[in-house]
């Protein structure tokens, strides 16, 4: 294999590297996919470092020849798990098949510009809105309300969060909307329980998923990627409380 295509391979592998961190994905799970396909395309050896901010590739062929690239990830944060799971598999057909540069940039760029079914998103923000709010001991009309403030969460992750710089500001932004329309939605209806709707509701935006993640990557001795995604963790779940209680004020004053 020539030096650009090998550069170009490389490329190819920071980018499914950093698609998958954006889609959830573990740093050992990115770092082992990484490296497999690597050695699958005929690389002797293959050290790949990744942190959530960061990827790190460097690759070794038969002939001693040394290639590394660096790629700055800016993930936002999210979950795409069927997104995960198509990269998981065009990575296992890659190691069993090995196509071209060409071809596996064309599959990548795919799966990343692949259109979301939106209606999923909203039945299950509603859904689960609705469900931890009754869970939680709200009656069923503040499941009903908090569902239908679900269905604002997934407005606001749909449209607002593109335009957000960073995790920080949409999840203060989402918070304080959602719970300045909860406190408004009970002041109408008093018979409503606004703190079972809200605990709907934040149970939403709480990063669970990333938050047990980041033990996971703790354990298994990713150290540093485990405490910054811990510490992005906790700092989204204080915007979040900050968010929520600044609408309370808010609406308290009116």
């Amino acid at each position: 294999m020539e030096e650009t295509e090998r550069n170009n391979l490389l490329q190819a592998l920071l980018d499914i590297g950093e698609l998958m961190l954006d889609s959830g994905g573990e740093v050992k799970r990115v770092e082992d996919t990484i490296a497999r396909m690597g050695m699958a395309s005929g690389a002797a050896r293959m050290n790949v470092f990744v942190i959530t901010s960061s990827i790190v590739v460097t690759m070794e062929d038969s002939d001693g020849h040394v290639y590394t690239q660096t790629k700055r990830v800016l993930t936002s944060a999210s979950n795409h798990f069927r997104r995960l799971e198509q990269l998981n598999q065009l990575s296992r057909a890659f190691c069993r098949k090995p196509c071209s540069c060409a071809q596996l940039h064309q599959k990548i760029e795919a799966i990343r510009n692949q259109k979301e079914n939106v209606f999923w998103m909203y039945f299950g923000s509603m859904l689960g809105a609705m469900a931890f709010a009754i869970f939680f001991g709200g009656t069923f009309a503040d499941g009903i309300a908090s569902g239908l403030m679900g269905l604002l969460v997934a407005f606001l992750v749909q449209f607002l969060d593109p335009i957000c710089p960073n995790a920080v500001s949409f999840n203060l932004l989402t918070s304080f909307l959602t719970g300045f329309c909860v406190c408004l939605t009970a002041r109408l209806a008093p018979s409503l329980h606004a703190d079972m709707i809200m605990i709907g509701d934040i149970m939403l935006l709480i990063p669970g998923i990333p938050m047990t993640n980041s033990i996971r990557d703790i354990l298994v001795g990713d150290t540093i990627s485990g405490t910054l995604r811990l510490t992005e963790s906790m700092v989204r779940a204080a915007v979040i409380a900050a968010g929520f209680m600044t609408a309370i004020m808010a609406a308290g004053r009116l």
